[in-house]
C-alpha cells in the first residue's frame, strides 16, 4: 500500500487498487473474498493500536474492542464511528450483513448478531482487510 492517496480511494481504477495491494489484500478487499480461517496473524495481535483498512488507511477498529471470538477471523464487537458500512449480502443462498469500509468500499467481512456485550454484536473481519497501526 502506497503511504499517501492522491485521489479519493473510491475512484482508483481496477489497475491501481492491483498495483496497491497484494493479490489477498486485492481478492478480498476488491473481490469480496474471504481468507481462510486461522490464517490472519492479526489474530493474536493484542498490542495497543489501531485497526485500519489495508486499502486506504481508514482507522476501523480500536484494539479495544477486539476478542477472540473462536471464528478463525479477527473480531470485534464495534467500529469506530463512521468507519464502516453494511449491504446485505445475499450469496450462497443466505442473507448476511455485509461490512464495507466506508472510505474506499473495500470488503472488510460479515457482521453477525451473536457478539458481546455491550453490543451484542460480532464484526467478523478478515485480516487481509486490515493493516494494524500500533499506538
Amino acid at each position: 500500500m502506497s503511504d499517501s492517496i492522491t485521489a479519493p480511494a473510491e475512484t482508483l481504477s481496477d489497475a491501481e487498487w492491483r498495483a496497491r495491494l497484494s493479490p489477498d489484500q486485492y481478492r478480498v478487499l476488491r473481490e469480496h473474498g474471504t481468507e481462510r480461517a486461522g490464517t490472519s496473524c492479526l489474530l493474536a495481535e493484542k498490542r495497543a493500536g489501531t485497526f485500519a483498512c489495508a486499502g486506504c488507511g481508514q482507522p476501523l477498529f480500536e484494539q479495544g474492542t477486539k476478542y477472540e471470538s473462536g471464528t478463525g477471523w479477527p473480531s470485534f464487537f464495534a467500529p469506530l464511528d463512521g468507519a464502516v458500512e453494511t449491504t446485505t449480502d445475499r450469496s450462497y443462498g443466505m442473507s448476511r450483513t455485509e461490512v464495507h469500509c466506508a472510505r474506499c468500499k473495500g470488503h472488510l467481512g460479515h457482521v453477525f448478531e451473536d457478539g458481546p456485550a455491550p453490543t451484542g454484536l460480532r464484526y467478523c473481519m478478515n485480516g487481509a482487510a486490515l493493516a494494524f497501526e500500533p499506538a
